[in-house]
């Protein structure tokens, strides 16, 4: 049976990833006009610390290098982004109906602390999750499924009980590896490899529905074997 629904944020809750990498490439390319677009899709669903790498190498620039180090910080402290404006109009409506229904919630998400917590507290969906687990807690991060198996534990689940709800290939990775049931949010933007989740949606819609099957259906089996033997 599902008793907890996992969701990641960036690409999930909230539809930011092509707004930082937007913001990212346009700032990158007047400085680095050899950068492509497409040569920083690899930082969607990545932690902070692998976006930095990702970056100075698409730039050629060394990681010590005191002039580009500045340059990055700059990039992400001018990205003035409205969450409230990007949260999905389906996010709070679901978070609402699964608490009430007594799912357990919590965020799993890439993003460290202090960035999860501005968008939380910012959205005012906080209060939904009953942990809100950072990949700065850890050495590794998505695709590792240590945060997804850190979150389940928190919650007193078996990640066979949790249905993690995700959109890049490192967190659709992450979630499998952990056990989880996973349902991919339908993304062409940057090329994902989401061929590891069991269900693919297109809107958040449809998450409780199918955790509300699944149930249905465990629930059924297990009346059948009961009967079985009888």
């Amino acid at each position: 049976m599902i008793r907890a629904v996992i969701f990641d944020m960036d690409g999930v809750l909230i539809d930011s990833e092509i707004v930082y990498l937007d913001e990212m490439y346009k700032k990158l390319a007047v400085t680095h006009p050899w950068v492509k677009r497409e040569d920083l899709f690899p930082i969607v669903g990545s932690t902070n610390r692998r976006t930095k790498e990702i970056v100075f190498e698409v730039a050629g620039e060394p990681m010590d290098s005191v002039s580009f180090n500045e340059e990055y910080k700059m990039l992400w402290e001018s990205c003035n982004v409205s969450y409230p404006d990007i949260l999905r109009k389906e996010a709070v409506p679901l978070l609402k109906a699964l608490n009430e229904k007594g799912y357990l919630t919590a965020l799993a998400s890439s993003t460290d602390t202090k960035g999860i917590e501005r968008v939380v507290t910012e959205c005012g969906i906080k209060g939904y999750f009953r942990y809100i687990i950072s990949g700065d807690m850890f050495r590794e991060s998505k695709p590792n499924p240590e945060i997804y198996l850190h979150t389940a534990e928190k919650l007193g689940c078996m990640p066979s009980e949790c249905f993690a709800v995700e959109d890049s290939t490192y967190g659709v990775t992450a979630g499998a590896r952990a056990g989880m049931t996973v349902a991919a949010v339908r993304d062409d933007r940057f090329n994902f490899d989401q061929s590891l989740a069991n269900y693919y949606i297109d809107t958040l819609d449809e998450v409780l529905p199918i955790v509300e099957s699944l149930n249905m259906e465990e629930a059924a089996a297990l009346g059948c074997r009961k009967c079985g033997k009888l």
